[in-house]
């Protein structure tokens, strides 16, 4: 069964260090710049050029300007931030590591890993309401926008997994199998964070794309949303049967396929919210 297997490329996790420097009387680092963290860091660069161009073609949009500007573009990006950090590692604790709570130092602890993306979603999501609100932008133009520009990054995230060799998947035979240094068992697996890198990140963007630019889905408010919610819920609870599961199952189902269903559920609701002859405008 386990013939034929490739060693996971040895690649150090830590792209690149800055050098302990001077400010003042304060001294900083040295500083470990992970390649984890240039991973979120690309991801939020592209989608903010991608909402910066929505922000300015109207035409996309079925208008003669777009429903929003770049100074909300830029405000969203500022709290989107804060919402994908804040989110993403408390949904960590809250959904996989609850014991945490225990030790609440730990919980600051974010070099040690620790990421939820159901969190982070949560925390983008309560940043597109937050300038919906605070901005007068409508709620679903802004998050259909968002959606467009999410899949890329959520990609590159994911390829970064795979440097690290974590979240790694199930024993399998099949000839790509990859043995990643950081199994103890040494067992041949799935490479599940590339599968998660293209079926959750980047066609989910080539499907976008198409349906923006080429059937104007941006011109029904919650559709690009909506679609993007069930094609990711799909591809995660697909995926996680490749994916070996990191905390106790649910009913006999992973918790990344348990928190995906609500997130397919209100993509439905968006999409066929969407398609009503009458136009929404929330």
């Amino acid at each position: 069964m386990f013939d034929i297997a490739i060693p996971a490329p040895h690649i150090n996790p830590i792209a690149f260090e800055i050098p302990k420097f001077h400010i003042f009387d304060w001294s900083i680092g040295p500083l470990d710049i992970r390649w984890y963290a240039l991973g979120y860091i690309a991801g939020i660069i592209i989608a903010w050029n991608i909402l910066a161009y929505l922000s300015k073609n109207g035409k996309i949009w079925g208008k003669e300007i777009a429903p929003f500007n770049t100074e909300n573009v830029d405000d969203f990006i500022f709290y989107a931030i804060l919402g994908i950090l804040l989110g993403g590692r408390l949904g960590y604790v809250f959904f996989y590591a609850p014991q945490m709570l225990l030790n609440p130092i730990s919980i600051l602890k974010t070099w040690e890993g620790g990421m939820s993306f159901h969190g982070g979603i949560l925390g983008v999501a309560i940043s597109v309401f937050w300038v919906s609100i605070s901005k007068k932008v409508k709620f679903l133009s802004l998050a259909d926008a968002v959606a467009l520009a999410s899949p890329i990054g959520i990609g590159i995230v994911r390829i970064a997994n795979f440097i690290n060799q974590e979240l790694w998947g199930r024993v399998t035979d099949v000839p790509w199998a990859f043995i990643f240094e950081t199994d103890e068992k040494q067992l041949p697996r799935h490479p599940s964070q590339l599968y998660e890198s293209i079926f959750e990140g980047f066609l989910p963007f080539i499907i976008l794309y198409i349906a923006v630019f080429k059937f104007k889905s941006l011109q029904k408010n919650g559709l690009t949303a909506g679609i993007f919610l069930c094609l990711y819920s799909i591809a995660r609870i697909s995926l996680e049967n490749f994916r070996e599961p990191d905390a106790g199952l649910i009913f006999g189902f992973t918790r990344g396929m348990v928190y995906s269903i609500p997130l397919l559920l209100l993509g439905i609701g968006f999409i066929l919210n969407s398609l009503r002859k009458k136009e929404v405008t929330i």
